[in-house]
């Protein structure tokens, strides 16, 4: 199964997270299929950008976005992602 999840980046104390595509078995910082987006929660208000239009074509072929992600879609303007 495919999933929409976050993967951490950044430097100790000081995290951002890249919206990837990734295998549901993978890693969470392992290999992944496609970077979608970024969300940095260290900057005040929190900086959250998606690519719609490939978020919405991995929804489409069955991609599941973690409960998380689906937060930050919905916060970014994209709905419910459902």
């Amino acid at each position: 199964m495919v999933k929409i999840r976050l993967t951490r980046m950044g430097a100790h104390k000081r995290p951002f997270y890249r919206i990837i595509v990734a295998d549901s078995r993978a890693r969470r910082d392992g290999p992944f299929i496609e970077i979608i987006g970024y969300y940095d929660p260290m900057k005040e208000p929190s900086d959250i950008k998606v690519d719609a239009e490939k978020a919405k074509r991995w929804l489409q072929v069955g991609a599941q976005p973690t409960d998380s992600v689906k937060h930050l879609f919905q916060r970014a303007g994209l709905g419910t992602a459902e």
